[in-house]
């Protein structure tokens, strides 16, 4: 009778076996293999960091040449002091890694389109990484990123930091045990592998990706096709009247001999002429990542003649998608040639944003369209040429197999033509389902050394170092702010970007020839910049460098208005400036949009068709001080009711069509009811017959659709403004328990503290000029990337709050004899 219950345990325990070490499908994913992921010795649980953690380390390396010591901090913010320059990025790439190596990776694992690899087969309800992978290649980031790195490995100095920094990542790599891999490794169960200069090439360009590749030309060739022209080009103006751009002024003067585009007479009009609405659907494009609409960034100097100090404040604060990790890691590096301070990128060597014993520098993204689609008609369905300057031309291939995790490989063969690779064709269709081929155009596949700016940046010491630092760059463009303890300021638009004619990239365009090539890049000379104006700052916020009416060439992108316009409404009010009063401004709330569409909503509502209840919540916007502090109410109702308003007045147009078209823009909106409201095009309801509305009806009706909701919220005493909208800072996986949220935090998209949902500023930054420097700066996460840590989201409260870090320039003797040190990492050659 011993046999049955022998029997049963042995199955039970087969049973188990089986279990740990399969994967099973649990909502659109898989899990990892749950003995290893379990298992006391090398699983889950040796990432538990504990509270009173030391990161004390010996390192020998035959890359290294001389001495290195990293000294820890309070906040864990490493302090490297390198006797030699490549030494300190060796020990930049090693703690990089050694806080952050799974967020490295899988960022460029996600730029080289290699997700599958460790995502695996495409699961019901889950992510299609495999169409992920295809769009980044296809868009050509390994072109992009190859053609990037032989530019950078051609300066010496540049080839010299990374391959230094390389090193370093991989010392700290070859140390590993499984037992010590981050937890998302062993989530998704994989291991790291060896970093290369290369990985760097692309994280770098997938920056570009967020900052570069914002495009909408299907969406716009969609509302082209949809709209007259008229429409049109109300409901996606090119500028607005209450523009203030970066360099003021009416009159802007060409400079001699400088060509400017003019749209060729033999333009083909089928692509500027406005057509009725085609019907096919959307298709795999139109569920493609793209990025963040509202990347964009804050950035403004002060002279010292408006500070109470007299020496200049440089500010910066970069608005991006928030994550867990963060983007950004802070750091001092100290060498004989340099000692710098401030954000860094886990992925690269130098610091990115921050300061030197001479200067500061800040960036802010210039908006610039430099993506464009050409149509491009193949002989056949071999590809093998296609149609170009009134002959078959040949192409060429890039052949990309994708590894796919418990699966075969996918071969996608990506046809490359002049105007770059085929990024959508019927086998990878594009969002409007047109069954053509469109190759993408973008700056970024061209070859460029962007690491070079920051690296002269960090060794700058004056204006003329600033602007030999610059001057190479190309894209992602930036707003380039820069002040040094010598009393310059000054703010440059740089980067490499096409000449245009009016609405030229807008939509997709025909590729057969040259009639739609760019005409060559914008001269130097024409490029916004301004330099110890005397207004007495400089600033930027993602607006138009130029009077759009007067500047030649046609920028496109989009541009954001109300951030640049409060920003210099403050600065210019401004005198006795401190670095506290600083702090106060770039963490300010107050909503200048409001402040123009609050007497529209107010003079147009029908107050006698509301309940009591719906007229409280009316007082409340009436008395509400325009402020998006996590408390106002008032903010609540004001957001809801102008979104509802957007839908009411635009709903029923953009419904014209079933395919993705560009959504009208809260701004855009606003500039045309305020310039005139009661004749505005789109007041109307097309859907309902033998009628005609008015503003007063659909302000009121807005109103209508919108109280429900808010008035939900007062019930439930969630209607104040941090509790109203969504908060949170998301980890890059989007595990729900890795994250952040509910944050109760204020601010708004167009306010100079642009907070709203998962995106704002990732890294705040304040430097004073003194003589000892005086700086601060936060960002919303934490030094480590291990949820374990009690460092992983140690800033985040504080940042919610509007407090900042001292940033200490620390000396190496003064590093070493801080008195909460968490750690000191000693390497040297072996």
């Amino acid at each position: 009778m011993r046999i049955v219950p022998f029997l049963l345990s042995a199955a039970a325990t087969v049973g188990l076996v089986v279990a740990l070490e399969t994967r099973f499908e649990v909502g659109g994913s898989k899990t990892p293999r749950l003995g290893a992921f379990l298992s006391p010795q090398k699983g889950c649980w040796q990432n538990a960091e504990p509270v009173n953690a030391k990161f004390d380390a010996q390192l020998k390396d035959a890359a290294v040449q001389g001495n290195v010591s990293v000294y820890l901090d309070e906040r864990l913010v490493p302090h490297i002091y390198a006797d030699q320059e490549a030494d300190a990025y060796f020990a930049q790439g090693y703690v990089h890694a050694k806080f952050r190596l799974w967020q490295m990776e899988f960022q460029t694992h996600a730029a080289a389109g290699r997700l599958s690899e460790i995502m695996g087969v495409p699961l019901a309800g889950g992510t299609n990484f495999l169409e992920v992978d295809k769009m980044f290649r296809r868009l050509g980031m390994g072109h992009a990123a190859e053609n990037s790195l032989k530019a950078m490995e051609a300066d010496p100095n540049i080839k010299m930091a990374m391959d230094a920094y390389t090193a370093g990542v991989n010392a700290y790599i070859n140390s590993l045990k499984p037992e010590d891999y981050p937890i998302e490794y062993k989530l998704l169960d994989y291991k790291p592998e060896a970093w290369s200069n290369l990985k760097s090439a692309y994280f770098l360009k997938y920056m570009s990706f967020d900052l570069a590749g914002g495009e909408d030309d299907f969406e716009l060739t969609n509302a082209r096709n949809t709209f007259t022209k008229m429409q049109f080009e109300k409901l996606y103006p090119y500028g607005y009247d209450s523009l203030q751009p970066i360099v003021p002024g009416e009159a802007f003067m060409k400079a001699a001999g400088i060509n400017i585009p003019t749209i060729p007479a033999n333009a083909d009009s089928a692509y500027y002429t406005y057509k009725a609405p085609a019907t096919a659907l959307g298709t795999v494009g139109d569920s493609l990542p793209k990025p963040e609409k509202n990347n964009g960034s804050n950035n403004w100097a002060v002279h010292g003649s408006k500070t109470q100090s007299g020496r200049p404040i440089l500010c910066s604060d970069p608005h991006l998608s928030l994550n867990l990790p963060s983007i950004w890691f802070e750091i001092q590096i100290s060498t004989p040639q340099f000692n710098a301070y401030g954000a860094s990128f886990p992925g690269s060597p130098n610091v990115i944003i921050g300061f030197n014993d001479s200067c500061a520098f800040g960036f802010t993204n210039g908006m610039r369209d430099v993506r464009d689609y050409y149509e491009v008609q193949f002989k056949d369905a071999s590809r093998t040429q296609y149609w170009y300057n009134g002959a078959w031309t040949n192409t060429e291939f890039r052949v990309e197999t994708i590894q796919v995790k418990d699966s075969i490989a996918v071969v996608d063969s990506v046809a490359y033509t002049v105007w770059g690779p085929v990024m959508y064709e019927p086998a990878f269709p594009d969002m409007l389902g047109t069954g053509k081929a469109w190759a993408v155009h973008w700056q970024a596949h061209a070859s460029s050394n962007e690491l070079r700016t920051f690296n002269r940046l960090n060794h700058a010491k004056n204006y003329n170092d600033y602007l030999d630092a610059i001057s190479t760059y190309q894209t992602p463009v930036q707003n380039m702010v820069f002040a040094t303890k010598a009393n310059d300021i000054a703010i440059r638009q740089q980067g490499l970007y096409p000449a245009k004619w009016y609405r030229q990239g807008d939509f997709l365009m025909p590729g057969g020839d040259t009639t739609y090539a760019w005409q060559g890049y914008i001269d130097t000379s024409m490029q916004p910049v301004m330099h110890n104006p005397e207004r007495g700052y400089v600033s930027s916020a993602n607006q138009l460098p130029y009077n759009y009416k007067n500047y030649p060439y046609y920028m496109g992108g989009i541009h954001a208005l109300e951030r640049g316009y409060i920003v210099n409404e403050m600065l210019t009010n401004m005198h006795n400036i401190t670095a506290l009063d600083m702090q106060m401004m770039q963490t300010d709330n107050y909503d200048l949009h409001a402040r123009w569409a609050r007497p529209i909503l107010l003079k147009y509502l029908t107050v006698n068709d509301l309940s009591v209840d719906e007229k409280q919540l009316v007082q409340i916007l009436t008395d509400w001080n325009l402020r998006c502090d996590a408390g106002e109410e008032g903010a609540s109702v004001f957001a809801s009711w102008w979104d509802s308003l957007s839908l009411v007045l635009h709903g029923d147009d953009l419904a014209q069509t079933n395919k993705p078209i560009q959504q009208v823009s809260r701004t855009t909106m606003l500039q045309n009811l305020m310039n005139d409201s009661t004749n505005y095009m789109f007041i109307d309801d097309i859907t309902t017959a033998n009628k005609v509305e008015t503003l007063q009806e659909q302000v009121t009706a807005a109103f209508k659709k919108s109280a429900p909701v808010l008035l939900e919220a007062a019930k439930k005493q969630t209607l104040a403004w941090g509790k109203f909208k969504v908060n949170g800072v998301r980890h890059i996986l989007r595990i729900p328990s890795f994250g952040r949220f509910n944050l109760n935090a204020p601010g708004t998209w167009n306010a100079i503290n642009a907070y709203k949902g998962y995106h704002g500023p990732s890294w705040r930054m304040i430097v004073h000029l003194t003589d000892e420097t005086e700086a601060y700066g936060i960002y919303p996460a934490g030094q480590s990337g291990n949820p374990g840590s009690k460092y992983y989201d140690s800033f985040v409260n504080d940042w919610v709050a509007g407090k900042y870090y001292k940033l200490k320039m620390l000396t190496k003797q003064e590093a070493a004899n801080l008195k909460d040190l968490k750690g000191t990492i000693t390497i040297s050659k072996a």
